[in-house]
């Protein structure tokens, strides 16, 4: 199985990245005792479109476009469903357990995404109800997958 991130736009030098690649780091490493071949970064072209709706119908459709046949997307909205941490990793591991070959997380432009990836989203996760920016999202994103894999190999990182 491999895990993929699907970000709109890319992230600059600096300390966020530098937390973003530590986690992304330690997920790749726990990843591999578990059978996650891959944790992976696609930073995908934000649209120049002059409106909204047209600037997530062009990104949702490079996302869609991206996609491996038989991969889970999971969608980044405010929306979407408030897990907990150990409900995160029970769901991932499921997913594992049915043989999906790639969980595919994206991360929209700064207008959301587009009605065709959330039509097509297994599952709509919310990171709390407060909005991120795109930096801080992908860290808390990367450190869930983390946090997710170490629940999984019993690890003591996540505490209760």
């Amino acid at each position: 199985m491999r895990f993929t991130l699907f970000c709109i736009g890319r992230m600059k030098t600096g300390a966020e990245k530098d937390l973003f690649d530590r986690y992304m780091d330690r997920a790749r490493k726990t990843g591999r005792g578990l059978g996650i071949t891959e944790v992976g970064l696609n930073e995908m072209t934000e649209s120049r479109a002059q409106r909204a709706d047209d600037r997530k119908a062009d990104e949702a459709r490079g996302i869609l476009a991206a996609l491996s046949a038989g991969a889970r997307l999971v969608v980044l909205d405010e929306n979407g469903k408030n897990l907990t941490s150990p409900a995160f990793s029970r769901k991932l591991e499921s997913w594992k357990d049915e043989g999906v070959p790639e969980v595919v997380f994206a991360i929209g432009g700064a207008d959301g995404h587009g009605p065709e990836v959330l039509a097509r989203a297994d599952l709509k996760l919310a990171l709390g109800a407060m909005t991120w920016p795109h930096q801080i999202a992908r860290i808390l994103l990367a450190e869930q997958i983390y946090r997710a894999m170490t629940i999984q190999s019993g690890h003591p990182y996540h505490r209760v």
